[in-house]
C-alpha cells in the first residue's frame, strides 16, 4: 500500500470518528436541554398554577436569572412560559417514581439498573404511545417541539410530526411546511389496491405509508409560467414545472424517493410508451411510475397505468426488486368511486390529488414562501 493511500485511510478513519463524536455530542446536548426544559416547565407549572407564586412571578424570575447569570440565553419570560407549556402538554409522559410502579418485577429491575429505569418506565407506563419512543422524543430540538405544540392540537398528530421530524431530520422550516401541508391527515388515505396486489402484507403497509391522498405542490404557480393562452396549461407544463423544482418535488413525496427521469421511454413488442415521471423508492425497493393528469379522474387512467406497470415488471425490474407501483396524480376525484373501481386491477396502484399554489387558501399561501423566494433558491443552486 502506498504512503498516500495509508494517509487517505487514516484521514477517513479519523474524520469518521470526529463526525460521529460531533453527532453524539449534539444529540447528548439536545437531550439534556429537553430534559432541563421539561423539568423547569414542571417546576414552574406546579408553583404558578396552584397559586404558590404571585402574579408576575415568571417575569421576576426571568429578570433575576438575567442579572445573576449575565449572557444566559433561552430563559426569557416567553421561553419560560414555553417550558411550562412543554411540560403541561406532555405531562402524561412525566416519569413515575419506581416505588409507585405496580409491577414489582419491573420496579426491582429498574432499581438494579438505574440507567435503564427511565426508558423502562416510559415503555411500561405509556402503552398508548407505542409509536413514540423516548429516544425519538428527545432527538428533535425544543424549537421543533414548540412549533408542533403551537400548530398541532391532536396528540396522535403531534406524535406523527415528532416521528417524521426525527426520521427525516427536518429543519424547522421543513417541519413548518409539513404541518402547513397537513401531512398527518393526508397520510395513507389514498384509494388503492395495495393489499390485494402486493405479495406481502408488510409491503402493502409500507406502500400505504409511502403515499398521501393529496400533494401540495406549492412551488408550482401557473400564473408565473408566462403562458400566452391559459388553455395551454396542460400536463406537460405542470410536469416541466415539477422537473424544474425537482428537489422540492422529491421532498414533497418523501426522503426515500429517488428521481429517475420524466417521460421515461418504455419499448416492448414494437410499441413505444412514455411514463410521465419515474422514481425508485428505497424503502419499498421498487420502481414507482407517476402519471400526471390535470383534470378529474377517469377510469381509463387505470388501464393506461396498469399497462406501464406490466412492461416495467417484465422488461425493467431487477431480480432483487419488488413489483413496480403506480400512482395517478389528478386534480380531482370521487374517492369512493375510485376506491371501488381500482380493486378490479391486478397491478398495485393508487390515486391521489394535488394542488398548486393558485389552488391554496390565502391563509396557507401566507404560511409558505412566495415565488420570488423560490426563484432565488433555485438561482443559487450549484450547477
Amino acid at each position: 500500500m502506498s504512503e498516500t493511500r495509508r494517509y487517505d485511510d487514516a484521514v477517513d478513519a479519523i474524520k469518521s470518528a470526529i463526525l460521529q463524536s460531533q453527532c453524539d455530542a449534539a444529540r447528548s446536548v439536545n437531550e439534556k436541554q429537553l430534559k432541563l426544559y421539561y423539568g423547569i416547565g414542571k417546576y414552574i407549572s406546579l408553583n404558578s398554577r396552584k397559586g404558590f407564586w404571585g402574579k408576575g412571578a415568571i417575569d421576576a424570575i426571568s429578570e433575576r436569572l438575567d442579572k445573576e447569570l449575565p449572557g444566559l440565553k433561552g430563559f426569557s419570560v416567553r421561553n419560560l412560559r414555553y417550558m411550562r407549556t412543554f411540560y403541561e402538554e406532555w405531562a402524561m409522559l412525566d416519569n413515575t417514581p419506581i416505588e409507585n410502579v405496580e409491577n414489582a418485577d419491573l420496579a426491582q429491575a429498574c432499581a438494579k439498573s438505574p440507567e435503564k429505569a427511565q426508558l423502562t418506565i416510559w415503555n411500561a407506563l405509556v402503552p398508548n404511545f407505542k409509536s413514540l419512543s423516548l429516544d425519538t422524543f428527545l432527538s428533535i430540538g425544543f424549537s421543533h417541539h414548540r412549533l408542533i405544540l403551537s400548530k398541532v392540537k391532536e396528540t396522535d398528530a403531534r406524535i406523527f410530526y415528532i416521528n417524521k421530524s426525527a426520521a427525516e431530520k427536518y429543519s424547522y422550516d421543513a417541519l413548518e411546511k409539513s404541518i402547513a401541508r397537513d401531512d398527518y391527515h393526508h397520510q395513507g388515505a389514498l384509494p388503492n389496491n395495495f393489499h390485494r396486489t402486493l405479495p406481502a402484507a408488510e409491503q402493502a403497509r409500507r406502500a400505504l405509508i409511502a403515499f398521501k391522498d393529496e400533494y401540495l405542490l406549492d412551488y408550482i404557480n401557473v400564473e408565473e409560467l408566462n403562458i400566452r393562452d391559459r388553455q395551454d396549461v396542460d400536463e406537460r407544463v405542470v410536469e416541466n414545472a415539477m422537473i424544474h423544482n425537482i428537489k422540492n418535488f422529491i421532498l414533497t413525496f418523501g426522503k426515500d424517493f429517488a428521481f429517475i427521469r420524466n417521460q421515461y421511454h418504455l419499448e416492448a413488442f414494437g410499441e413505444d410508451q412514455y411514463i410521465d415521471l419515474l422514481f425508485f423508492n428505497r424503502e419499498l425497493n421498487c420502481l414507482v411510475a407517476v402519471e400526471l393528469k390535470t383534470g378529474k379522474f377517469k377510469t381509463s387512467y387505470l388501464g393506461q397505468l396498469q399497462g406501464y406497470l406490466s412492461v416495467l415488471d417484465g422488461f425493467e425490474r431487477k431480480p432483487h426488486e419488488n413489483p413496480a407501483i403506480g400512482l395517478i396524480l389528478c386534480k380531482d376525484m370521487n374517492k369512493s368511486f375510485v376506491d371501488y373501481v381500482i380493486q378490479d386491477y391486478s397491478r398495485p396502484m393508487g390515486v391521489a390529488t394535488y394542488k398548486t399554489s393558485k389552488d391554496m387558501s390565502e391563509e396557507l399561501r401566507r404560511a409558505l414562501p412566495d415565488i420570488e423566494d423560490l426563484r432565488k433558491l433555485l438561482d443559487e443552486r450549484p450547477n
